[in-house]
């Protein structure tokens, strides 16, 4: 079973509401689809989106990846060879993170329909559920709460909040949430690098003394600032998650070694594919260290694939963060990963069980 051709599209899909963070506002996922198939005529998908301001990667640097590196790297090669497929992909090009990504999403999924076996299975078997938080965008108090409000009303019981374009009114704004909603409702916080080590921690402790609690706080600093982030998880009794700081494998083991972090935010965008995100996750596994399983803001194409990599190592990835699917106004895949509001249910059928994605443009 050979690669044998491929087809690269289009896929945009607007947004309940925008999207808000301390980096940007977003109205709509847009992806780069790949489409691969085998001789035998079997087909995989994988998607990627352009995240300039966290990746680097536009829509354009992604097609010319794939297009004119990758796949003539790997064209003609039998399915079976995962890793040496893997590492063709993973050495065609420097950097470009998120086309490598899509790549390895399509070529993992013919590789477990090659298997008969739904992917999270293929990789060796797990749970077949996922709970995942919501995203709170960024935006005033008064909306903020009520967007938490209607979450909660949803069934979450996780609320993710972005935070870190001004501290005092970070504050008034987290403050105003947890009120609103109880202490039974989890809370982390997102500071997109929008805080230095110093306001991180005279936030966090101000609103600790005032009684309001939280399960992390997720990159509060600036992506190269590995002194702050460590200053923070030495300082707060509050944990503190890597994600921008956690790009690639080797820094992810890197902040484990050092204990600079205490969770890592594995992405399949910046870590290049499932084949990375999955040593990153066995790694921590060594060093004892929890894992959150998140997304960028993309279609349920990459984050179906990120919840199987979740689900197949789940004691170590004991934290998820997959709501990119359920932002979006429809689900524009046929088959595969259900997502439901907080719960995301794991398709039996091989692969990704993707049948059909209709509003596919081609390019």
């Amino acid at each position: 079973m050979k690669l044998s051709q491929i087809r690269l599209a289009r896929l945009r899909v607007p947004l309940v509401t925008p999207f808000k963070t301390a980096l940007r506002t977003v109205d709509h996922v847009d992806d780069v689809v790949v489409e691969l198939t085998l001789d035998n005529g079997m087909t995989g998908y994988g998607s990627a989106p352009a995240t300039a301001v966290i990746t680097g990667d536009t829509h354009a640097s992604i097609i010319a990846a794939i297009n004119d590196f990758i796949w003539p790297r790997i064209a003609g090669m039998n399915i079976a060879d995962l890793n040496d497929i893997c590492r063709f992909i993973d050495s065609a090009m420097l950097h470009n993170s998120s086309a490598k990504a899509a790549m390895e999403i399509a070529i993992y999924d013919l590789w477990a329909q090659s298997l008969g076996l739904p992917l999270y299975q293929a990789l060796g078997g797990g749970v077949d559920t996922l709970k995942t938080d919501i995203t709170i965008s960024v935006n005033s108090p008064a909306e903020m709460v009520s967007d938490a409000k209607k979450a909660v009303s949803q069934g979450y019981d996780t609320l993710k909040l972005k935070v870190g374009k001004d501290l005092q009114l970070d504050i008034e704004r987290i403050s105003a949430i947890s009120q609103a909603v109880g202490k039974d409702i989890s809370l982390r916080l997102d500071a997109n690098q929008g805080w230095n080590a110093k306001q991180c921690i005279k936030a966090i402790k101000a609103m600790n003394q005032a009684g309001i609690d939280f399960e992390l706080v997720e990159q509060p600093v600036a992506a190269n600032d590995i002194a702050g982030l460590k200053t923070c998880t030495e300082q707060l009794d509050t944990a503190i998650m890597a994600d921008e700081s956690a790009f690639s494998l080797a820094q992810s083991v890197a902040l484990m070694q050092q204990q600079g972090c205490d969770i890592v935010n594995i992405k399949l965008m910046k870590a290049g594919g499932i084949s990375k995100a999955l040593t990153i996750a066995d790694m921590a596994s060594v060093y004892r260290s929890p894992c959150m399983m998140g997304c960028m803001l993309e279609s349920s194409i990459g984050v179906a694939a990120a919840a199987h990599v979740a689900a197949s190592r789940y004691q170590t990835i004991d934290k998820i963060d997959l709501d990119a699917a359920t932002l979006c106004q429809i689900n524009p895949v046929i088959g595969g990963v259900q997502f439901h509001r907080a719960d995301i249910k794991l398709n039996q059928s091989p692969g990704l069980g993707i049948e059909s994605i209709p509003s596919l443009t081609y390019l």
